[in-house]
C-alpha cells in the first residue's frame, strides 16, 4: 500500500521543486542581464544588437536540438506561429524597450513592465477561462507596488514631456506584445510543440526580422569585435536568452502566464541587489519597503503555484 502511494505522493513535490527552479533561473539571470547589456551600448545600433543577440541563440538552440536528435521540422501552420510568436516574444517587444530606455530611464520602464503580471492574468482569464487564485492577484498587486516603491525616485520625476510620453507609449505596447506573446507560447507549447526547438525556431525568426527592420529603417549594419561586446553579447545569448527563457517557456507551459510573469516583479529586485555588490546602490527606505512587497508577493505567487501544480 506505501509503495503504491510513494509515487503519487513525490511526484508533486518533484514538480514544485522543479517548477521553483525554473522560476529562479530566468528571475535570477535577468537580473544581471542589464550589467551585459552595459557594453552593447556604443558603436552597433541597440536594434541590430538584438539581431545578433536572437540569431546567435537560434543557432546555439539549435545546434544542441541536432546534437540531441530533435527535430527542427515543422508544420506550415506550427512555423506562422512560431513566427508570430517570435515577433512577439523577441523581436519588435525587444526593439520597443530599446527604443523606449532611449527616452526613459530603465527603472520606469521596468515598473511599466511590472503592468504585464496583470496583463497576463487577464489574457489567461479571456482566452483560457482560467481562474484567477486570489493568492496570484494578491501576489501581484503586492508585486507591482513593491517595484513602484523600489523605483519610486523614478516614478515621481517623470514630467510626461514629450519625449516621456512617447517613450511611455512604446515601453506599454512592448508589454502587451510580450504579454501576447506569452499568451501564445502557452498555447502552443501546450498543444504539443516542443519548447526547445520551438523557441529555437521563433528566435531565428524575431533575428531575422530585426534584421529586416534595420534595413528598412536604414540603420547601420556593424559588429563590434571588442572583447567586452563579444563577451555581453554571448553571455545574452546562452544565458539571456538560451537558458532563461527556455525556464521561462518550460515554466509558462506547467503552470500558465499568469504565475510565470510574476518573474517580471523579481527580476528588477535581483537587479537593485546586483547593483549593490557592483555600483554601491544604497537603498532607501522605499526601496527597502518595495522589496519586502515583492517577497511576500512572491510567496502568495508560488504558494498558489504550488496547490495548483
Amino acid at each position: 500500500m506505501s509503495s503504491s502511494m510513494e509515487p503519487a505522493t513525490l511526484a508533486p513535490a518533484r514538480r514544485s521543486t522543479s517548477d521553483l527552479a525554473l522560476f529562479a533561473v530566468p528571475s535570477l539571470i535577468w537580473g544581471t542581464t542589464w550589467l551585459a547589456i552595459k557594453f552593447q551600448l556604443g558603436e552597433v545600433a541597440p536594434e541590430l544588437s538584438v539581431a545578433w543577440r536572437f540569431g546567435i541563440a537560434a543557432l546555439l538552440l539549435g545546434g544542441f536540438c541536432a546534437a540531441r536528435g530533435v527535430s527542427l521540422r515543422f508544420a506550415a501552420r506550427d512555423h506562422a506561429a512560431l513566427l508570430a510568436l517570435g515577433l512577439l516574444l523577441f523581436g519588435a517587444n525587444y526593439v520597443l524597450v530599446y527604443l523606449a530606455e532611449q527616452r526613459l530611464t530603465s527603472g520606469l520602464v521596468a515598473v511599466l513592465f511590472a503592468l504585464m503580471l496583470f496583463e497576463n492574468l487577464l489574457g489567461e482569464r479571456v482566452l483560457f477561462g482560467a481562474a484567477v487564485p486570489r493568492a496570484v492577484l494578491a501576489g501581484s498587486m503586492l508585486g507591482f507596488a513593491g517595484v513602484a516603491l523600489l523605483f519610486w525616485p523614478e516614478v515621481t520625476g517623470f514630467r510626461a514631456e514629450a519625449g516621456e510620453a512617447v517613450g511611455i507609449a512604446q515601453a506599454v505596447v512592448a508589454t502587451l506584445l510580450a504579454s501576447a506573446g506569452n499568451l501564445l507560447s502557452q498555447r502552443l507549447f501546450r498543444r504539443g510543440i516542443g519548447v526547445l526547438p520551438g523557441t529555437a525556431v521563433s528566435m531565428g525568426y524575431a533575428s531575422l526580422s530585426v534584421l529586416a527592420y534595420c534595413v528598412v529603417t536604414g540603420v547601420p549594419f556593424a559588429f563590434d569585435l571588442r572583447p567586452g561586446y563579444v563577451l555581453s553579447i554571448g553571455y545574452l545569448a546562452l544565458f539571456g536568452s538560451v537558458a532563461a527563457f527556455v525556464s521561462f517557456l518550460t515554466l509558462v507551459k506547467r503552470v500558465g502566464s499568469g504565475r510565470a510573469g510574476y518573474v517580471g516583479a523579481v527580476t528588477p529586485v535581483v537587479a537593485m541587489l546586483v547593483s549593490t555588490l557592483f555600483e554601491g546602490y544604497r537603498w532607501t527606505a522605499a526601496a527597502a519597503t518595495g522589496m519586502a512587497l515583492v517577497v511576500a508577493g512572491t510567496v502568495l505567487v508560488l504558494r498558489a503555484k504550488a496547490r495548483a501544480g
